[in-house]
């Protein structure tokens, strides 16, 4: 079950965290993956970890906030590789502020990567997709459906991906085109080791574990959790589900009190 064998996978942001997760997953299951990153080094060690493991992996450098880069990109693999069967929108940016001090270079910013970036490649890839179909999976957030302290910029863009995984959905439903989305919670990624050094110097621990159980099931998720439920959905056992916004947060949505 599961397996994406003859499948060409585009992912954004498959140099590291959720995105390496998905590349690795999906590559182990058959799929080509063409990683699409803007860090040149995160993406091509990615590729070839999977080339190492005899499957196939390419790394594209590529901006996903410039349509034109993207428009490159996609033309590169369909020569290539002559399909795209699978677009996860993974690449984005985040950001801690109040609509209050979260000055307009970092909300356009946030904009141009989240919601922009993610326009951009389905874009350019729906074209693509409508001749044999596909599927698409956009990385939102349980940011865009709570309130949570200091995300406003980040809450905004993720709010933004769960209306373009449904107006996509509907929109391409008569050309075998599916999309949805997943809304993570607390996701143990590089990013987080990042914040928690930059932010909370000498107390990483303290705060990681303060983090960790604002989740009711007492701690983040691991990347490959949230990669095992894109794999799904992006394979073919899932092809009665289009429209749908899946959380994966250990119960943040609905067990906190």
């Amino acid at each position: 079950m599961f397996r994406l064998n003859n499948k060409v996978a585009i992912i954004t942001g498959g140099g590291s965290g959720i995105g390496k997760a998905v590349s690795l997953l999906f590559a182990q299951q058959g799929a080509t993956v063409c990683i699409v990153d803007i860090d040149e080094v995160g993406g091509a060690a990615v590729a070839n970890e999977i080339g190492a493991s005899q499957a196939k992996g390419f790394f594209y450098k590529c901006n996903i906030a410039s349509q034109g880069d993207v428009q490159l990109v996609v033309d590169e693999i369909i020569s290539k590789h002559s399909a795209i069967d699978i677009l996860v929108n993974n690449a984005g940016i985040a950001h801690i502020g109040t609509a209050e001090n979260t000055n307009e270079e970092d909300f356009e910013r946030l904009l141009n990567v989240n919601v922009k970036g993610t326009y951009n490649c389905l874009h350019a890839v729906l074209p693509v997709m409508k001749l044999n179909g596909g599927v698409i999976l956009n990385m939102a957030s349980v940011a865009a459906s709570v309130g949570l302290t200091d995300r406003f910029a980040y809450s905004t863009t993720k709010a933004a991906v769960v209306g373009m995984t449904l107006s996509v959905a509907k929109d391409f439903l008569t050309h075998n085109i599916r999309c949805n989305c997943v809304s993570p919670g607390r996701v143990h990624t590089p990013f987080v080791d990042g914040f928690l050094q930059k932010s909370y110097p000498g107390k990483e621990q303290e705060m990681f574990e303060k983090l960790s159980k604002t989740q009711p099931i007492g701690r983040m998720g691991k990347p490959e959790e949230i990669a095992a439920l894109i794999l799904y959905l992006c394979s073919d056992e899932a092809a009665f589900i289009t429209g749908c916004d899946y959380a994966i947060d250990g119960g943040f949505l609905k067990l906190n009190t």
